[in-house]
């Protein structure tokens, strides 16, 4: 890559278009994993991923696994084409000098891509845990036994009536644009960027060792220095990368999600600042709290990686570029 020029709209395509089909092949996953992450010891809803993904079928329906989906779709295209774009720009200017990168370098081009898209990430985070985190919540309240109408005017700032499920949609449907607003309301910009140091926690960490961990995978498949590693193999390495670097910075995604979720069941604690989110998990919970939904987090990230890399060797967009190009700037 290092030795070619550089076409920031067609990384940013490919970044988007990665993301787009990545997100919705696994996004069912991914909210097994806010679900099994935000859970407290003695009030487990859910036993494991499928057994998560089984009720929720069961008590919300089949689009229920989608809930969060809307907001994500919308903001995963710039957070991905940041991401991998920026990681691309840091990596060319990195090796201008005509040699190889080191792994140092590899590594600081991962980290400068990873500042970068917490500016899309955080907000993005914070909003969808709030819409998949929904039915957890709901669950837990079922024992109360409290009507419709009790239940849809218990909270009056970000009330839990969103997340109550189809019960709730005949009171207040409220979407991800309405929790915006209150946030911004209410708090102003921060609301939205609540949890914004435990994203760079989990996110710069994370690019330090999927970007260096990748491109050295993939050099492997290479039949020669010249030639490039067939899509096959670039899949393959994007998965085993984007997986291992899932499970070492998942305690960073337990805190991060905590600490973004809003509604909390009826005796869950509430957190102030990562530190003391830490310290909490870690007394109550133990240690292996840190690790709730690393399997599910995983199987995410791995295939969306790997597509996303899939992505960037077929060169979807370059193609677009190639053949659309003049209509786009003659607009």
């Amino acid at each position: 890559m290092s030795q070619q020029q550089i076409s920031l709209p067609a990384k940013l395509i490919n970044g988007g278009i990665a993301g787009i089909v990545g997100v919705t092949c696994v996004f069912p996953v991914d909210l097994a994993k806010t679900r099994l992450q935000n859970q407290r010891s003695g009030q487990q809803v859910y036993k494991s991923m499928m057994d998560c993904l089984v009720k929720t079928i069961r008590s919300e329906g089949y689009f229920g696994m989608y809930r969060g989906a809307a907001v994500n779709l919308t903001l995963v295209t710039p957070e991905k084409a940041i991401k991998l774009a920026a990681n691309d720009l840091f990596r060319h200017h990195l090796s201008k000098d005509g040699k190889g990168l080191t792994v140092f370098k590899e590594m600081l081009a991962g980290c400068g891509a990873g500042m970068c898209q917490v500016i899309v990430t955080t907000p993005m985070e914070m909003l969808k845990i709030q819409l998949q985190d929904a039915g957890r919540i709901a669950q837990q309240q079922k024992p109360v036994m409290m009507s419709p109408t009790k239940l849809a005017v218990t909270n009056t700032v970000l009330s839990r009536s969103y997340n109550s499920g189809p019960v709730m949609s005949a009171t207040r449907a409220v979407s991800a644009t309405q929790i915006a607003k209150e946030l911004l309301q209410k708090q102003g910009i921060q609301g939205l960027y609540k949890g914004l140091g435990a994203t760079l926690m989990r996110d710069v960490p994370f690019s330090i060792v999927y970007f260096p961990l990748f491109a050295n995978l993939n050099r492997l498949g290479k039949p020669s220095p010249a030639e490039s590693s067939p899509f096959y193999w670039a899949f393959l390495s994007g998965c085993v990368a984007g997986s291992t670097a899932a499970v070492a910075v998942n305690p960073c995604d337990v805190v991060k999600t905590r600490l973004q979720s809003l509604n909390k069941g009826a005796v869950e604690e509430s957190y102030n600042g990562v530190m003391d989110c830490v310290s909490k998990i870690m007394r109550k919970e133990g240690p292996s709290a840190f690790l709730k939904g690393a399997g599910c987090r995983a199987l995410v990230i791995a295939p969306l990686f790997g597509i996303a890399q899939v992505m960037y060797f077929v060169g979807v967009g370059e193609y677009i570029l190639d053949n659309y190009s003049p209509s786009f700037l003659s607009v």
